[in-house]
């Protein structure tokens, strides 16, 4: 199985999973969304449920993104060598990703090819597909 799409978008978020707050209630540690983070899951969710299998994909998986943010006055198609990485930016795709199904535990992606761009045409195109030892 494998799905292949592009999500057209203003600008694809930026903001990272990492940025998850902590404060302390009653002397222990309690995690928190802040709300940039939120809206960018609510962002993700809304493009990847379009996409969503109707089964989870099974066994191995290989992911390959290519984030495309607005070019401004770079080359279109240059790569964006600035923040934010691409291991902070896909853990929020992933996670979303698992919770639409896309597959059953993000443990499951074995490989994965995640690429920064500067574009024309901004989002983010997905490829998932199930990949197996043979």
């Amino acid at each position: 199985m494998a799905i292949e799409f592009f999500m057209a978008m203003k600008k694809p978020p930026t903001v990272t999973h990492q940025e998850k707050q902590v404060r302390v209630v009653n002397g222990k540690p309690v995690f928190y969304e802040p709300v940039e983070l939120k809206v960018a899951r609510t962002v993700l969710r809304a493009h990847l449920s379009k996409h969503a299998p109707k089964e989870p994909m099974q066994g191995a998986v290989r992911l390959s993104t290519m984030w495309c943010f607005p070019r401004g006055t770079h080359a279109d198609g240059s790569y964006r060598i600035t923040k934010p990485d691409t291991d902070n930016l896909q853990k929020l795709l992933k996670d979303v990703m698992t919770d639409l199904g896309f597959w059953k535990d993000d443990a499951q992606v074995a490989s994965e090819l995640a690429e920064k761009f500067w574009a024309e045409i901004p989002g983010i195109y997905i490829r998932a597909e199930e990949i197996t030892d043979e």
